[in-house]
């Protein structure tokens, strides 16, 4: 090695060799990485040796929290026994048999949700939403309804950034100079009271009028030509936007009146974050189709997951003899190792009674929030379920004035956050940012998080107040 390469550093490297998803080209080559080195719990180090409490669990995913020593043991001793094989052509392996069955007993004996019927493993949710949307046109086609093919999302909504999942998510940034989103998908109303409503409307007149829309947008259309509505419970991404009290209800009415098929898409909401096991359950929801991903492993494992209801699968199950295969998959569907990491994670949510850890840590995460940052002249809403929180951020509060697009307070808030220790998601959608940690936090780390927010958003209240009023 000559002493030019040896001299080459991980930031030079990084630049010279590394795509990074969702990041500036041009901000990245002038200000480089910042690379991660180690993680324990709630807590995350970089390179130069700094603690950070990671308040966004890596994208929503560490469930389970940093370092747990069963999934790398569970993994490791999944390699050993059978590192890879297929699912494809009725091959199979015990991991994914007995994962499999424990997601389905966790909905049916958790979730009031027993019309669930089967799992379709990948290894990512856009794949799994990609997957979704296949299926509604298969069934469809199965059925002999060719023209029943459209599929309505929702603004804001965040289902993933392959060709299909990416024009079902409704956030434009995503979209431009892609081509997306594709024919056919359909995007409803923002369903956010507070940033959306207009003057004096109250929550349930804003619930009404989002019904109304979706309503008005089936009519338009025809049922007859709109296969499925695809729906984050609580939206993630869009910002921790959580539903109108009976607007999910509302909707499902809706879509049973129009033969309409819905998808659930958990793949944030799923174990855990909300303080039950699924929002499925949470929210008394009937879905056709659930969408599963990061918490199923706590992202130490890529592994996605559909479940399949009852119904669907009826249909398929009818046309097999006659269609053959279903011509769809992946190469690493029902990978054995992914299987056994799953299945060691869900112990752990189990043993350490991780969702009703979310609840309570939830809840008073919440208040002492609200309680800190509430009276800051530029927090707008403190809002949350579980550990599933969010600051919105407004311009002017007497006004109800928002900052002008491109401001980005948020990302300033996130800046000096990170200056602070604490890791939270400035959002795409609104001038959001997002908290989901761990849901192993404890209330002293809860604690902890917030004052390091709270100093942080005092350091940014000058450069918010400029934004506001420029």
């Amino acid at each position: 090695m000559n002493e030019a390469a040896r001299n080459f550093s991980l930031e030079d490297m990084d630049r010279a060799s590394l795509f990074h998803p969702l990041t500036s080209i041009a901000d990245h080559l002038n200000k480089g990485p910042t690379i991660f080195s180690g993680g324990q719990g709630v807590r995350i180090r970089d390179q130069a040796g700094r603690d950070l409490i990671d308040c966004a669990s890596g994208l929503w995913c560490v469930n389970v929290g940093y370092g747990r020593e069963e999934l790398a043991e569970a993994a490791a001793q999944a390699i050993r026994d059978l590192s890879y094989y297929h699912i494809f052509g009725s091959a199979s392996n015990e991991p994914v048999i007995r994962l499999a069955d424990k997601v389905l007993t966790l909905f049916h004996e958790r979730a009031g949700a027993p019309h669930l019927s089967k799992i379709f493993f990948g290894t990512s949710g856009s794949d799994a939403n990609d997957t979704n949307y296949k299926l509604v046109r298969y069934y469809n086609n199965l059925l002999g309804r060719p023209q029943k093919k459209k599929v309505i999302g929702r603004l804001g909504g965040y289902h993933g950034l392959t060709f299909a999942a990416g024009s079902l998510t409704g956030i434009p940034t995503y979209h431009r100079a892609f081509d997306m989103p594709i024919e056919g998908v359909l995007h409803a109303s923002c369903p956010h009271h507070f940033r959306f409503a207009t003057e004096g409307e109250s929550e349930a007149a804003f619930s009404d009028r989002m019904v109304a829309e979706l309503e008005a947008m089936i009519a338009r259309e025809g049922a007859d030509t709109i296969a499925a509505f695809i729906a984050e419970p609580i939206m993630g991404t869009g910002g921790v936007l959580i539903p109108p009290a009976g607007y999910l209800a509302r909707v499902q009415e809706i879509l049973r009146a129009n033969d309409i098929l819905f998808i659930a898409d958990e793949v944030i909401t799923g174990f855990g974050r909300l303080g039950a096991w699924f929002a499925t359950g949470h929210y008394g929801l009937q879905p056709d189709l659930v969408t599963l991903a990061k918490g199923i492993t706590s992202a130490y494992f890529p592994l996605s997951a559909v479940v399949v209801s009852g119904k669907i699968w009826d249909v398929l199950r009818k046309a097999s003899l006659e269609m053959g295969p279903v011509m769809h998959g992946f190469t690493y569907s029902g990978h054995p190792v992914g299987g056994a990491v799953g299945l060691a994670n869900l112990a752990i949510m189990e043993r350490e009674a991780l969702p009703e850890n979310a609840a309570a840590v939830g809840t008073y995460f919440l208040d002492r929030l609200r309680a800190r940052v509430g009276d800051n002249p530029y927090v707008g809403d403190v809002r949350g379920e579980g550990l599933m929180l969010a600051v919105e951020f407004i311009a002017d509060k007497a006004r109800r004035r928002f900052f002008e697009p491109g401001r980005a307070p948020h990302r300033v808030v996130a800046g000096k956050a990170m200056q602070q220790g604490v890791v939270v998601r400035a959002l795409p959608f609104i001038e959001v940012v997002s908290f989901s940690p761990p849901l192993c936090m404890t209330r002293a780390e809860a604690d902890e998080s917030i004052e390091r927010f709270a100093q942080a958003l005092e350091a940014a209240t000058p450069e918010l107040a400029a934004l506001a009023a420029a």
